[in-house]
């Protein structure tokens, strides 16, 4: 029989790093589960990963206090910001000069890499999800 579930805790953590304080402790002690043996065991998970990537993490808590989780890839904006090497996107997206300009063909690839985290059918609605974040941020995309 399978355990019955408490709740979910949905946290975004950078890889490698996650420590008792806030935010990660607080919400892993609201439901009771070992805040140490998480961190342990997530840190172990990524420390083959970019140090500081941040990677959103589904915790599902169980009735007898244990626990599984989920990582996931890293937010859109991060690749796309990694890709151009931007600190940051604009301050006024929309208006006036754009942060940068890239091409539909280098979000294409970045799209074949999240794919597996987004909530799409087929390829095309994942480069639209990254034209959209690209834009949002204030970046230009181009044909090409």
């Amino acid at each position: 029989m399978a355990k019955e579930i408490t709740g979910y805790i949905k946290l975004i953590i950078p890889a490698g790093s996650a420590n008792p304080s806030p935010p990660i402790g607080p919400a892993l002690g609201q439901h009771g589960v070992n805040i140490m043996e998480f961190c342990k065991a997530y840190n172990a998970q990524t420390e083959k990963m970019e140090k500081g990537m941040p990677l959103p993490v589904v915790i599902t808590v169980y009735k007898d206090r244990s626990f599984t989780f989920i990582i996931k890839k890293a937010p859109n904006t991060y690749y796309i910001k990694k890709l151009l090497k931007l600190k940051s996107g604009s301050k006024t997206p929309g208006k006036g000069e754009p942060a940068a300009v890239v091409k539909k063909s280098q979000l294409r690839e970045l799209a074949k890499d999240k794919m597996t985290d987004m909530n799409v059918k087929d390829l095309e609605g994942a480069c639209r999800i990254m034209e959209g974040s690209a834009r949002s941020m204030g970046i230009e995309v181009v044909e090409g």
